[in-house]
């Protein structure tokens, strides 16, 4: 994963933003990737005190979600998009014949994997308190991979008072 961390500083002393791109590999077709240690990790080296933390995919086939780490529970999650958007459905989109303007030679068959998609969220926003990532007890922070494997961007921009003063 990337290790670079811009800092900026920006509008006030006290108010710092820092933000990283992070790329990273997925590993199957379908795959919940936990980023929580990652986001706490950008948190506490932006210096940021008191603000907020966004995470964000930047693909229209991968996803940014808070969900409990629970094997059972993200079974079921996966279960349910399966259902929602199966593969082995025909999916206008794959049909390439049907596509205006250019398509790349590597076009994959991904329909589902745009319209699972549009039942999550691309980016999350979490509160920075003390310095931490605000979670509650059971809250992880997690890339869905809907069309994998494959190399994958996530932006985490972190916002906020440097020096725990309030804004």
């Amino acid at each position: 994963m990337a290790q670079s961390l811009f800092l900026h500083q920006t509008l006030a002393p006290r108010y710092r933003t820092a933000h990283d791109a992070v790329d990273l590999q997925t590993e199957r077709p379908f795959q919940f990737v936990d980023l929580t240690a990652l986001v706490e990790e950008r948190v506490r080296r932006s210096g940021v005190l008191e603000g907020m933390v966004t995470v964000q995919s930047r693909h229209t086939t991968a996803a940014v979600v808070v969900a409990e780490n629970e094997q059972g529970l993200l079974a079921d999650l996966e279960e349910c998009l399966m259902h929602w958007a199966p593969r082995d459905r025909s999916w206008h989109h794959d049909d390439l014949t049907r596509r205006q303007g250019p398509v790349s030679a590597d076009e994959p068959s991904n329909g589902h994997a745009h319209a699972q998609a549009l039942l999550l969220p691309t980016s999350v926003t979490l509160v920075v308190s003390g310095g931490q990532l605000d979670r509650g007890r059971y809250q992880s922070v997690f890339l869905v991979e809907l069309d994998g494997p494959r190399r994958r961007t996530i932006s985490v921009q972190v916002a906020g008072a440097a020096d725990g003063a309030a804004w």
